[in-house]
């Protein structure tokens, strides 16, 4: 029973074997992990405690479970009797059937806890960082060290070459005079060293990850997915399974009749009113408008051409449905009968499996309606409506044969049966309503109608899109067997003829627990790579499937896992998952509050969507990169060879500066907001370790760059007089104009980066980069700022940029050489990259990368989250237990401060140690004035009592594991209780 229940009806007594965290809501809350903020508060109060033993876990009473209880912890003069401070291995499991959850043990606070907790703080923010931002940082720090090392070898060679030439060679004094000049040399010497290193730094990176993410998450918004962390946009890249809910997500959640067994006749689709006997048809309306909960209604739709709005019951609202659509109204029935003249009502509930109403007839009379699951309410049918809607007998072989015939043949359609049934009462005598069975017996059957929920329309479409891009689907539903299939197969998840499994949570239970009823996940792996579909399964089974497909090591790969829920009791599975999907419309809070991504429209083929954007940032994260290595490369080498061959660099601090400027913030918005194409569903999952960088990538790179350096080092050493017939920048002074020379390989430079950021829209070796060019109006607009941009540096930049203006042959001669671009792409693409064995992908995360330390034992961290969430309930505990005691302190000063004859009792160091005493004696003859009303002590008399210290600790209690400590002084005996002593009204109030 969870918290909330409305009691509609009877009385009885209930027995609470479970509250809290050991109860139904307090176990999903336990698998959620929550309470991290909690323990934080509390650990700070755990320092300063004694180390104790946990209490074993309570039960849940709501599914009926029992518990294994191995310590129990008893005080004396507050010491542990059995004197065992270790931890004991306590379980609690819950039990649906032979379904079972294990809770896992807590941990003693015993052994160094507290130098654990500093690692665990830091581990809980690496668990935070993504698998796309781990590759990126390893790659970057790479790339950092080998820019830092090439930078100070750049600095070292020209200090060494500037020294050898001037005073080795010249044989040079350096004179004081001299000094500004040859500092002034050093820091040209220092500036050009930090360039290339700013140049090798990729420093764009985090800022392309966060464009394409939040990029992507904005345009996502369109495509009916709210995300709420930006790393389950790349994580649904790599999805590799999903695991569904039916309903509302491959199904509209609209029930609707689609066949009926009425007059004896099975009608396939729903029955012309015409056809059907007038007098069954005024009974069947009747039946259904009345025998509804009169809050469900069928409205008018919100906008034009849209479905009637369904309110209330969702069964109830098909059988509303299939009163519209025989061209019947159900409203004047209820205006004429309305709510408060409905004579008794027997509502839903599990035991009856049908609702029944009576109503009183003009006559004085009675007649009772009643609908519910067919197998049940056939049972209690003794005559059935025939063709011409007249009784007649209906015997156990006819139900039976219409159990084969009829019901049989629905649910194997997915469809759910009803039936709906009447009977009539004499006035006289009155029936004993209260006599159930004797009531909702010798009924008469009008109709069965087979419900259904349909698929959505693109669920199918949108499913084998996901197939075909590698993704597994799954369906986990709380529905039998039999629809679970029927709706699968209407889906696409399952193929007649295929070898795939499709479980009850019991079966999937019993087959992957041993004789112990422990999971093992060798049982698991056995079952998960063919299960399609899971029936009647609850919360449990839904966390325990997601857990076991993402620890599996059956495959080669780690399994990334997407899950779909709208419930409370989905939150753990969502929480499990590598992305969670909570659903927008029908979802509840705890639901969104555990997802990463909420579908507004509550469809499956919006999850498609999260898929190409997901495997879209991914692909623009490495167009970036091959696109900026390139250029590192280049302007790295070219810094390099400059520096050492001619004592200075070809490009210009503030140049290289501007190509930075260009590679990082204008290529991180140009590439990483790309849009994605259905292309992207066309391939295999690339998997958390696929490399960022792939050898093909690594082909491009390498092939452009050694493009790029041939050109560059030809204009350096031969263009200025064979092509140009200009004179050299080389070995100019220190404060030299700027040369046409130099400005040329500039410009050169940025015309191949400009062009080849074209040929970077495509990673995987395709020929027409243009394709789709025109679809990204930003990649275009910064193409062509760009280069208006780099007209205005170099025709009038002047001495700050290092620019001196050029001859449009010369604009034509840099243009056409950044086409070549182009050309060169073309001949790499023809290339096979099978044929380069030296080539090599980067950015790849190794097995103990990937997953940190703290994760490699997953069983201590499921028990870091229980342990998490239970000792949040005992904060709870805790915080009860000191505002007590800070009561009963002020009620002591104020005693102190009132009472000058009151003897002064023994200190008492905790709330159990002053219930063991509840009274104060009072030596004078004063009357006492009562601090706290105390008339309802008189009033039970079982409060006068003496209470006695504890034995033992109840199981419940866990003040133990908090540290604070329970003692009880057995030394002394309680006195006689005053009644009218205010701390024993205290007591009372407590």
């Amino acid at each position: 029973m969870f918290s909330g229940t409305h009691v509609m009806e009877g009385s009885g007594r209930m027995l609470v074997t479970a509250v809290g965290v050991n109860s139904q809501t307090g176990i999903i809350f336990t698998l959620l992990g929550a309470g991290g903020e909690e323990e934080e508060k509390k650990d700070k109060k755990v320092d300063s405690s004694h180390p104790s033993s946990h209490p074993p876990s309570a039960t849940d009473g709501a599914a009926g479970a029992n518990a294994t209880d191995n310590a129990n912890a008893s005080l004396v003069n507050g010491k542990m009797q059995d004197g065992n401070m270790e931890n004991s291995q306590n379980k609690a499991k819950q039990q649906d059937g032979a379904a079972a959850m294990e809770m896992q043990p807590l941990k003693s606070a015993e052994g160094g806890e507290g130098d654990d907790k500093d690692k665990k703080k830091s581990n809980m923010h690496k668990k935070e960082k993504s698998v796309l931002q781990g590759k990126l940082t390893k790659l970057a720090v790479q790339i950092g060290k080998a820019g830092l090392v090439m930078s100070a070898i750049t600095v070292i060679i020209l200090v060494l070459y500037f020294a050898i030439d001037t005073f080795v060679v010249n044989k040079k004094q350096w004179l004081p005079e001299c000094t500004p000049v040859y500092v002034q040399y050093f820091v040209k010497f220092f500036i050009i060293g930090v360039t290339v290193l700013v140049v090798a730094v990729p420093e764009g990176l985090p800022l392309a990850v966060t464009i394409s993410l939040a990029y992507s998450v904005k345009k996502m918004m369109k495509d009916n997915n709210l995300v709420r962390h930006l790393d389950a946009c790349e994580t649904m890249g790599n999805a590799t399974a999903i695991c569904s809910d039916k309903t509302g997500t491959l199904t509209t959640n609209r029930m609707t009749v689609v066949q009926a067994y009425v007059g004896d006749v099975h009608y396939k689709e729903i029955p012309d009113p015409d056809s059907v006997p007038a007098k069954t048809l005024d009974l069947l309306v009747n039946a259904i408008a009345i025998n509804s909960a009169y809050t469900t209604k069928i409205l008018p739709p919100e906008k034009e051409g849209g479905l009637p709005r369904q309110v209330g019951n969702k069964t109830e609202c098909g059988l509303l449905g299939f009163v519209l659509d025989l061209k019947q109204d159900y409203e004047p029935v209820r205006n004429l009968i309305p709510e408060e003249k409905l004579y008794k009502v027997y509502t839903f509930n599990s035991v009856r499996k049908s609702m029944s109403t009576v109503i009183k007839m003009p006559d004085g009379s009675f007649r009772m309606y009643s609908k519910g699951a067919s197998e049940i309410v056939l049972k209690k049918c003794s005559r059935i409506l025939n063709a011409a809607g007249e009784p007649r007998i209906f015997r156990p072989r006819d139900r039976d044969e219409m159990v084969k015939k009829v019901i049989e043949p629905m649910a194997c359609d997915g469809l759910r049966t009803i039936c709906v049934a009447f009977r009539d009462f004499n006035s006289t005598p009155e029936p004993d309503w209260d006599n159930e069975n004797d009531i909702l017996s010798d009924l008469t059957c009008i109709c069965v109608v087979g419900i259904e929920d349909p698929v959505r329309p693109e669920v199918p479409e949108a499913i084998r899109k996901c197939q075909r891009a590698g993704i597994t689907v799954r369906m986990v539903t709380g529905d039998n067997i039999n629809t679970a299939r029927a709706i699968a197969i209407k889906c696409g998840i399952i193929h007649p003829g295929e070898d795939f499994l499709c479980l009850e949570g019991k079966e999937f239970n019993r087959r992957i627990r041993n004789e112990k009823g422990e999971i093992e996940q060798e049982r698991i792996d056995k079952i998960w790579p063919k299960l399609r579909v899971l029936a009647r399964s609850s919360p449990t089974d839904k966390h325990t499937l997601v857990k076991g497909i993402i620890d599996s090591t059956q495959v080669e790969q780690r399994q990334v896992v997407a899950v779909t829920g709208d419930g409370t009791n989905d939150g753990p599975a969502l929480k499990k998952a590598d992305v969670g999907f909570a659903m927008g419309i029908a979802g509840t809070d705890v639901a969104k509050e555990a997802s990463d991504i909420i579908l507004t429209d509550d469809n499956f083929s919006s999850i498609v969507k999260a898929v190409m954007w997901g495997r879209n940032v991914y692909d623009s994260i490495s167009k970036f990169l091959q696109f900026q290595l390139t250029v590192n490369i280049v302007a790295v080498i070219v810094a390099f060879t400059g520096a050492c061959i001619t004592q200075d660099s070809p490009l210009k601090a503030v140049q290289m500066l501007w190509v930075n400027l260009i590679m990082d913030t204008f290529a991180s918005l140009a590439l990483a907001t790309e849009p994605p194409t259905e292309a992207l569903l066309l391939r295999k999952p690339y998997g958390r370790n696929k490399p960022l960088i792939s050898r093909t990538m690594m082909k491009n790179i390498l092939g452009h760059a050694v493009y790029q350096l041939t050109l560059i080092f030809t204009l350096l050493f031969v263009g200025k007089k064979k092509m140009f017939k200009i004179d050299s920048g080389r070995n100019a002074p220190l404060h030299s104009p700027p040369s046409e020379h130099y400005t040329i390989i500039f410009n050169t430079f940025v015309m191949m980066q400009l062009f080849n950021e074209i040929n970077a829209r495509k990673i995987h070796g395709e020929r027409n980069v243009f394709d789709g060019i025109f679809r990204n109006p930003i990649f275009c607009t910064i193409v062509l700022g760009t280069f208006a941009i780099q007209i205005v540096i170099v025709q009038f930049g002047g001495k700050p940029f290092s620019c001196s203006p050029l001859q449009l042959d010369q604009w034509m001669w840099c243009v056409f050489i950044g086409l070549g671009e182009l050309v060169w792409g073309q001949v790499i693409a023809t290339i096979p990259t099978s044929r380069l064995k030296f080539l090599k992908e980067a950015g790849r995360l190794t097995e103990k990368e990937e997953v940190p330390e703290e994760e490699l034992n997953e069983d201590v961290e499921e028990i870091d989250h229980a342990e998490r969430e239970l000792r949040r309930g005992q904060i709870l505990w805790f915080r009860g237990l000191n505002r007590i005691q800070t009561q009963i302190r002020v009620v002591k000063a104020f005693r102190s401060s009132l009472y000058e004859g009151l003897e002064k009792p023994e200190s008492r160091t905790s709330i159990h140690n002053f219930m063991t005493h509840p009274e104060f004696r009072i030596e004078d003859s004063q009357p006492h004035i009562p601090l706290i009303d105390d008339t309802d002590l008189e009033e039970d008399p079982a409060l006068k009592k003496n209470s006695s210290p504890p034995s033992s600790l109840n199981k419940n209690n866990s003040a133990i594991d908090s540290g604070i400590n329970l003692t009880t002084d057995t030394s002394k005996s309680a006195t006689s209780s005053s009644p009218g002593s205010p701390i024993h009204s205290l007591e009372t109030s407590l």
